[in-house]
């Protein structure tokens, strides 16, 4: 019986190749997809859970709460007193780790390079799960002058991974260059960890430091402590806030009287493996791959809608080829075929279909593998697919389309009333309510994905060309070793001997952030940038109040400010010229506001504009270099650079980027999502098209004779394209007039995010069903126009 099932199932799918290819193909399409988004959400669960004490780990969260209930900040990063204090007074944490990262210039040769670090305690290797090819975890990193390397880095240096006992020479922070011994050569950090490191150095604690109890007041680097097994988290924060306002009751007062810091601090505990998706306290510090529930939730649900429109073509073709099959089906139940018989011969088809589209879409995964790993920003690997649970989840998945594609065809097929079926008396019942409905659910969700696709287009293109209110372009951003402001003067007279460029200027190298006094003694907060006297005309900076820093005024580096106009708004001032900023903690040290600024996004377009005073004090160390090069001169600016860089900083790495390339950079998460959503959109038009140049092939065929004689009775070819296609652009324009109203809501909740953005506008909806009433009018007409330029003659013959 299943020998013969088999042979109608073949016969069946190659007397009808154009439909089983359909079928097939939409099948596979929504498939693969959905195999992508399972590898995708498996990465994201499961990140650090290969460490074999994973259960027992937690990263020490800090949250400082001001008197009024607001939260000043919060996020996992601590000081060094945290771990080693918690450890000495609360039996139930076993052992703390503090993991830092940082920068150190490695000298190897006469070549110097600077390689990213993680400074970290002793027992990080034994805490951690991260396997030695060489070298013993437990003292690796007992030595100050140990480090441990990994066998990429090993590769790099030394030409081969057996690199134990080498030397390395790497610069200290007192600006020593100093010989370390490789101890450990590490295996590759796994793609699933929040720790991802090049070369792990001791961290190294001096006996001023340890004796200075004001570093319980720092938070700069993050710990993690191993719980015993059974130990309660919310007892043991508990502990901690005994521990933390005994011991540092004094630093606490200081802290209070010295900066007006009236904030409580409160720790807590955070599951190691919460780190990867915590949106309060996120992967930073020494950690990588922050990353969202959302991101998981959104390519799931776009992964979810092109599968469940493949389903839907599955459905609708099957339930339309089924006149064809009519007379087939009542010979069956002549001769004594029952209905579960017949259900079982249809599903048993829809299984074969779909085991063939299972096949096809396991060979797509591997071929856009790497275009999807691009986009997403991981590294997954096809072997990923042959995990014991991963493969019970795509067997559920392939049993689940198999079943929610081919149930309700078996039921109607399987119900077909013999004597109508023999006499060609039979028609699909109704006016096919489900299947125009299953249309008109397809291209809703086609609709949709384009709509929320243009948006992100619109948005992504807003932050990359709105007006900065500085001017970025031919702007050279060159790294400094951290120097005084005093020891740029040779160097910028030496950069501007070249006549490619224009001016240099210097800044702090990061982003600094602190406090000051106002108008007697109100507090704000504020970026602090330190900048050389040319830094505000060289960005072009506009100034709307009182002058920026000038060379004719000396005074200008210890007595004098300037300030943008979100700062003078958050201090209440209508005339800034000649306030006074008082930086009380630093022995009364006060300026006098010069000048305002206009405001303008020194940070990403992500982040509201805030405070920012900008100062040329003395003391105050400067990183990088701004360098304004002619635009017809980058070449020979870049050279002179390079060259005078190398001259004058002989030991340490040299290395650039234009300041418009490092905006852009700020935007590489919507870079990925328009790409996303841009390939989510087109598959699911495409997969609706295909359904849709399928139920239009069918049309055309039912409606064969009616075609003929409507042409002998003289009708236009033009005429009977819009008989033809005027039901299904009802049906398309029906579901557009229902995605709108979803997708307006959707996009103005994904704008809120942004302090600045677009607004929702009537052309992208329009642009929109512009888009889909194009493409589905193309796939219709292409059957229609087939149908009505037919030969009547042909069509009626048989009459």
């Amino acid at each position: 019986m299943f020998k013969n099932y088999f042979k109608t199932a073949f016969r069946n799918f190659r007397r009808n190749k154009v439909y089983s290819i359909i079928n097939i193909l939409g099948l596979s399409l929504g498939l693969a997809c959905g195999m992508l988004i399972i590898l995708y959400v498996k990465d994201e669960l499961s990140y650090d859970r290969f460490h074999a004490q994973v259960n027992q780990l937690y990263r020490i969260g800090m949250k400082r709460i001001k008197p009024d209930g607001s939260v000043e900040s919060k996020g996992g990063f601590t000081g060094y007193f945290q771990g080693p204090r918690f450890t000495a007074n609360i039996p139930e944490i076993q052992a703390f780790v503090r993991v830092q990262n940082n920068q150190r210039d490695i000298k190897n040769g006469t070549e110097i390079k600077s390689q990213e670090v993680h400074l970290v305690d002793s027992n990080f290797l034994s805490a951690f799960s991260f396997p030695l090819l060489s070298g013993n975890p437990k003292t690796a990193l007992r030595d100050l002058h140990s480090v441990v390397i990994t066998e990429e880095v090993a590769r790099t240096l030394f030409g081969t991974k057996e690199a134990l006992g080498k030397t390395i020479v790497i610069k200290n922070e007192e600006g020593q260059f100093v010989p370390h011994e490789v101890t450990g050569v590490a295996k590759k950090c796994p793609q699933n960890s929040s720790i991802k490191f090049n070369m792990l150095l001791p961290i190294e604690i001096s006996k001023e430091t340890e004796a200075q109890n004001m570093n319980w007041m720092n938070y700069f680097l993050s710990t993690f402590v191993v719980m015993a097994p059974g130990a309660n988290p919310l007892a043991v924060e508990a502990k901690m806030k005994q521990v933390y306002e005994k011991d540092a009751r004094e630093s606490i007062k200081i802290s209070a009287e010295q900066y007006g810091d009236d904030a409580a601090t409160f720790y807590s505990l955070q599951p190691f493996t919460d780190i990867h998706l915590s949106e309060d306290y996120q992967a930073t510090n020494g950690l990588t791959d922050a990353s969202k529930p959302m991101y998981s939730y959104i390519l799931s649900g776009i992964a979810l809608f092109i599968l469940l429109i493949a389903c839907i073509n599955f459905v609708n073709l099957t339930v339309a080829r089924s006149l064809k099959r009519a007379k087939e089906i009542g010979i069956r139940k002549v001769i004594g075929g029952d209905r579960r018989q017949l259900m079982v011969q249809f599903l048993g088809e829809s299984f074969i279909l779909c085991f063939v589209a299972f096949v096809l879409a396991v060979l797509m995964v591997q071929l856009v593998l790497p275009i999807f790993n691009d986009l997403s920003n991981k590294a997954l690997a096809l072997s990923y697919l042959f995990d014991a649970k991963l493969i019970g989840i795509y067997i559920g998945l392939f049993i689940v389309t198999s079943l929610l594609a081919g149930f309700y065809p078996s039921l109607v097929l399987s119900a077909y009333s013999p004597v109508k079926t023999l006499y060609s008396r039979f028609t699909l019942a109704g006016k096919n309510y489900l299947q125009k409905s299953l249309v008109v659910l397809q291209f809703t969700l086609a609709s949709f994905l384009i709509i929320a696709t243009i948006t992100i287009y619109a948005q992504f293109n807003y932050l990359t060309n709105e007006k900065l209110g500085y001017d970025d372009s031919n702007l050279v951003l060159a790294n400094l070793p951290t120097i005084k402001a005093s020891k740029t003067v040779l160097l910028k007279e030496e950069l501007l001997k070249s006549p490619a460029i224009v001016d240099v200027a210097c800044k702090n190298v990061g982003s600094w952030s602190t406090v000051a006094k106002v108008n007697g003694s109100t507090e704000i907060s504020f970026a602090y940038e330190t900048v050389t006297e040319p830094y505000i005309p060289l960005l072009q900076i506009p100034l709307i109040k009182g002058r920026s820093f000038s060379k004719d005024f000396p005074s200008d580096s210890t007595h004098s400010v300037v300030v943008n106009e979100a700062f003078a708004k958050k201090a209440g001032w209508a005339n800034p010229i000649g306030q006074e900023v008082n930086f009380w903690y630093n022995k009364n040290e006060k300026y006098q506001v010069i000048g305002v600024v206009k405001d303008y996004h020194y940070a990403a377009l992500t982040e509201k504009i805030k405070p920012q005073l900008f100062t040329m004090k003395p003391g105050n160390s400067l990183g990088l270099a701004f360098i304004k090069i002619k635009p017809d001169g980058a070449t020979a600016a870049l050279q002179h650079i390079e060259k005078t860089f190398k001259t004058f900083y002989p030991n340490s790495p040299y290395s650039y980027i234009f300041k418009d390339q490092e905006n852009l950079k700020s935007y590489e998460a919507e870079a990925r999502w328009k790409k996303i959503m841009l390939f989510g959109a087109v598959l699911t038009i495409f997969i609706s098209c295909i359904g849709l140049f399928g139920l239009s092939v069918m049309s055309a065929e039912k409606r064969v004779k009616e075609i003929g004689i409507r042409k002998v009775l003289g009708a236009t070819v033009g005429h009977v394209v819009t008989i033809l296609s005027r039901d299904f652009l009802l049906l398309v324009t029906l579901a557009l007039i229902i995605s709108i109203p979803i997708a307006w809501v959707t996009a103005n909740a994904w704008l809120a995010n942004y302090p600045y953005r677009i607004t929702v506008s009537w052309w992208m909806f329009a642009l929109a069903g512009v888009l889909v009433a194009m493409v589905a009018m193309f796939t219709i007409s292409f059957n229609a126009l087939k149908a009505a330029v037919a030969n009547p003659v042909k069509s009626l013959r048989s009459e």
